[in-house]
C-alpha cells in the first residue's frame, strides 16, 4: 500500500529502552531511535504507524508533513 508521495512523520524517543521487552527494543532500532531525544524523520505508512503504536510509550510524534 502507498501512500501520497513526500508524506512524512518525525519521531522523538522520550523513554528509555531499559528493562523493556525484547521486541520493544527492536522495534526503536526498526524505527531508527536508540538514545533519549534522539528524532528520526521517517514515510508515513501503516507499517510505521504500527510500529509507533507498539512503543507509544516510549515515542512522540513531533510533526507530519
Amino acid at each position: 500500500m502507498a501512500t501520497k508521495a513526500g508524506k512524512t512523520i518525525r519521531v522523538e524517543q522520550t523513554g528509555s529502552p531499559m528493562r523493556r521487552p525484547k521486541e520493544q527494543r527492536a522495534t526503536l532500532i526498526g524505527l531508527g531511535l536508540n538514545r533519549i531525544g534522539r528524532v528520526a524523520e521517517l514515510d508515513d505508512t501503516p507499517a510505521t504507524r504500527g510500529m509507533i503504536a507498539k512503543v507509544r510509550h516510549l515515542v512522540r510524534v513531533v510533526d507530519e508533513k
